[in-house]
Order: structure tokens, then C-alpha cells, then sequence
């Protein structure tokens, strides 16, 4: 009896040792993946991290861009109007200009003949007619045939008694009204305009110099 039960004994101390090693390895395999849980945890919040860093410092540059391409953009259209305005404001003096050019006989009669002497030059007609404005006419109808013989080009220029809506200048024309050329200077303002625009941009047409370069040619 006393064998049997000691055997029993030695059974369950066996059984208790059994167990217990088992409890410890699954102990030891639970520490084990648990560490390899969190191991991976924290890998996967560092990239989340990381990820979060890479979108705010995208998100930020293309803020940033997108400022400074506003920037640009008003700065842009900030230079624009002054440009224009700028433009716009040399041509009024130009405009200035020329009415006081016209004023003085002594400046604006030789120009009104080089005038006529390209466009009347530029017509391969023998036969022309020019058209000046109702101020022109009046000042200069008394001395045509004296301006005809010195900038006529050995053509005959008939001096029309219609005249044109202009400032300034003179528009010639083939007897048969074929052939146009606009010397007024609203018509060489208007052919000149991008040459104009241009020396004005570079400061160019600045003196009365550059004004009578392009109004001669």
C-alpha cells in the first residue's frame, strides 16, 4: 500500500513538474511575442511618424510654393499696370509734344514736306493728291504749289480741299485713290506702335531727339 501510494506521488510530482515546465515555455514563448509585437509596433509608429513628417513637410513646401506663386503672380500684374501705366503716360506726352511741334512753323513745316516727300515718293504715280487737316489747309494752301516743288518728288500733288481728321502730317493718295500712304502721325503712330512701345520700355523716347526719329524715318 505504502509502494503504491508513494508511486502515486512520484506520478503526480511528475505530472506537477510537467506542467509546470510547459507553463514556462509558454511563458517564455508569450515574453517572445510579446517582444516581437511590440518590435513591430513600434516599427510600424516610426514609419507612421516618418510618413506623418514626409506628408507635413510636403504639405508644407506646397504651401509654400503655392505663396510664392501668388507672390509672383501679383507681383506679376503689379508690374503689368505700372508698365501700362507708364506706356500710357510717354504717349500722352508724346501726344503733347506734337501739338506743341505743330505750333512751330519752323519746326513742323520741314517735317509736314519730308513727309510728303516719302509717302509721294512711295506711290508710283505721277498723278497724287494730298489731304492734310483743316488747320494745315488754312496755313499752308497759300504756299502749296512753293511746298510741291521742294518735296513733290517732280510729281504733281494736287492739295484737296477735304480735309482729314488728324493732328498732324498729311495723307497722299494716287489720283484714282488706289494707293494710300498715311504719313498723318496718327497713321505713323499706328505702324510704329510696337517700335514705340518698345523704345518707351527702354527708355528710349525720352527727348524730342527720338521723337523726330520716328516721325522722319
Amino acid at each position: 500500500m505504502n509502494q503504491q501510494t508513494t508511486r502515486i506521488e512520484d506520478l503526480e510530482a511528475a505530472l506537477v513538474f510537467r506542467a509546470e515546465a510547459l507553463a514556462d515555455e509558454y511563458l517564455n514563448g508569450a515574453e517572445r511575442l510579446r517582444g516581437q509585437l511590440l518590435e513591430e509596433a513600434n516599427k510600424m509608429l516610426r514609419l507612421r511618424e516618418e510618413r506623418e513628417i514626409l506628408a507635413a513637410k510636403a504639405g508644407a513646401e506646397r504651401l509654400y510654393r503655392q505663396r510664392v506663386q501668388a507672390a509672383e503672380i501679383k507681383m506679376q500684374e503689379e508690374l503689368d499696370h505700372l508698365r501700362w501705366t507708364l506706356v500710357h503716360s510717354v504717349l500722352e506726352d508724346v501726344h503733347g509734344r506734337l501739338a506743341q511741334l505743330i505750333e512751330d512753323d519752323e519746326t513742323y513745316l520741314p517735317l509736314l514736306k519730308r513727309l510728303l516727300h516719302q509717302g509721294a515718293s512711295a506711290i508710283e504715280r505721277d498723278e497724287l493728291v494730298a489731304r492734310v487737316s483743316q488747320r494745315d489747309l488754312t496755313r499752308i494752301a497759300a504756299r502749296w504749289a512753293e511746298i510741291v516743288k521742294e518735296a513733290g518728288g517732280g510729281k504733281r500733288v494736287t492739295l484737296s480741299q477735304h480735309p482729314v481728321e488728324t493732328a498732324g502730317g498729311v495723307l497722299i493718295e494716287s489720283a484714282d485713290g488706289r494707293i494710300r500712304v498715311d504719313n498723318t502721325f496718327e497713321g505713323r503712330m499706328e505702324r510704329l506702335q510696337t517700335e514705340m512701345h518698345r523704345a518707351i520700355n527702354e527708355r528710349l523716347f525720352a527727348s524730342t531727339e527720338h521723337m523726330g526719329a520716328l516721325f522722319n524715318g
